[in-house]
């Protein structure tokens, strides 16, 4: 069994994550074998203080131990699950770990900035750990469907959408804070190689559009007023369709690719392509701040 600790506790993936893993209460179709957290840590937030107290009475019901720092955990724990809800501490908050060897799962947002996105995974790299990225809705089970049948032929573009708060936006700034989600949709469906943006902004809704190197468009749209759910219109070599992403098993679907990557030490997807993903939502952010301006992304 892999041990794994997991940090902060600003955001509801730090219960939801070890009830799936620890297999706690009664809803077994949502556990997850190969791994427990052994271990946690409440942290701090500049985000989201208010809501660490309620889930670290969580935690300690569910029988974790917790210690006062973060280094307390090293030496007790095979990998780690960074989780602050700020994107802008995940470099500090993983530093630590990776420099002591220990293989890191850092929750959404990666980083807020393309600096502390190539610092992380350089760091890993020169460790020669594994380092994962990812928010839950690029394994929710339509979109993995959809873009693993071959019957519609290659994705020539598409429409994301889904929720866009910027309850967040003082340190996620714009897409960085719950528009990720769409953006990570967008990804999953077009793969890396976007070049240009440019993003319109207004009270209820913005849209970023990118144009890949190879000549496909594809937008993302985040929703504000009135709220929408997730979904994404594909335009491929044989059809168009229309599709609807819940969310009832994102996580659980998320967590099997976390412990397969803590198992064969392997990521399941390419940190360059998470990397690139944080250029683009800076450079939507960007043209988006300048009335549309078309911004280059810059990995």
């Amino acid at each position: 069994m892999i041990k794994l600790g997991i940090l902060d506790f600003d955001t509801s993936h730090c219960v939801e994550f070890t009830r799936r893993l620890n297999h706690i209460g009664k809803d077994d179709e949502q556990f997850v074998d190969g791994a427990k957290i052994v271990i946690g840590c409440a942290g701090e937030s500049k985000l989201s203080p208010e809501r660490i107290a309620g889930f670290t009475k969580t935690m300690k019901d569910y029988g974790v131990p917790l210690v006062d720092k973060p280094a307390d955990m090293i030496g007790k724990v095979d990998g780690m699950l960074i989780e602050a809800v700020d994107g802008t501490v995940h470099y500090e908050r993983a530093k630590p770990f990776l420099e002591a060897g220990i293989p890191c799962f850092v929750d959404k947002p990666y980083a807020c900035t393309v600096e502390d996105a190539k610092k992380i995974a350089e760091l890993a790299a020169k460790k020669k750990l594994p380092l994962f990225s990812s928010s839950s809705l690029r394994y929710a089970p339509e979109l993995v469907e959809y873009v693993t049948d071959a019957k519609h032929g290659k994705i020539a573009g598409c429409i994301t959408y889904g929720p866009a708060s910027l309850s967040g936006s003082e340190r996620n700034a714009g897409l960085f804070h719950y528009g990720i989600h769409a953006v990570e949709m967008l990804y999953a469906l077009m793969g890396p190689g976007c070049k240009r943006v440019t993003c319109t902004v207004e009270k209820g809704a913005e849209v970023a559009t990118g144009t890949w190197a190879d000549g496909r468009v594809a937008s993302v749209r985040g929703t504000r007023a009135p709220s929408s759910g997730f979904g994404f219109t594909a335009f491929a070599e044989k059809s168009v369709q229309a599709v609807s992403v819940g969310t009832k098993f994102i996580y659980r679907e998320l967590l099997k690719k976390v412990v397969e990557m803590f198992k064969t030490g392997k990521a399941p997807l390419d940190i360059a392509e998470s990397i690139e993903l944080v250029a683009f939502i800076a450079a939507a952010n960007k043209s988006g701040a300048n009335h549309g301006t078309v911004e280059t992304v810059k990995v």
